[in-house]
C-alpha cells in the first residue's frame, strides 16, 4: 500500500516492488485479491492506463489519509524505540545510532562522528 502513496501502479509493477522491499515476490492469488480489498474499502481505486490497457490502482483521498496516518504513527514508534539509543557527536551535532569515534578531551570522554570532527573539535578549544 506505501508502494502506491508514490503514484498509480498496476499489479505486476506492485509485485515487483514488493520483491524489491522484502527479497519475495507476491504471487498474483495474493496481489490482486489484495488490491480487491483496498478497492472494497475506499482505499484504493481502479483504472485502465496504458498502450496495452493494465489495470492501474492508485489511492483515493481516503486512501491517502490511512496512509499517511500509518506512516505517523510509526514514525512515532521508531522516535520512540531509536531516539534513546542516540548519541549526538559533540563537534558537529549530527547523530549517530551506534558506534562513532570516542576520545577524552580535558578529562572528559566524548563521541564524534569521525575523527576528523574529534580533531576539529580539540583545535577548536
Amino acid at each position: 500500500m506505501l508502494e502506491l502513496a508514490k503514484g498509480p501502479a498496476h499489479g505486476y509493477g506492485l509485485m515487483n516492488s514488493v520483491e524489491t522491499l522484502i527479497g519475495k515476490k507476491p504471487g498474483a492469488a495474493q496481489m490482486y485479491p489484495f488490491l480487491r480489498l483496498l478497492e472494497g474499502k475506499g482505499l484504493a481505486k481502479a483504472g485502465e492506463s496504458g498502450v496495452r490497457e493494465k489495470t492501474e490502482y492508485e489511492l483515493t483521498l481516503k486512501g491517502k489519509r490511512f496512509v499517511n496516518g500509518l506512516l505517523h504513527r510509526f514514525g512515532g514508534l521508531v522516535d520512540i524505540a531509536v531516539e534513546p539509543k542516540l548519541t549526538v557527536c559533540a563537534h558537529c551535532g549530527c547523530k549517530l545510532f551506534s558506534g562513532g569515534h570516542a576520545e577524552t578531551v580535558r578529562g572528559r570522554k566524548l563521541v564524534f562522528c569521525c575523527s576528523h570532527c574529534a580533531a576539529s573539535f580539540k583545535k577548536c578549544g
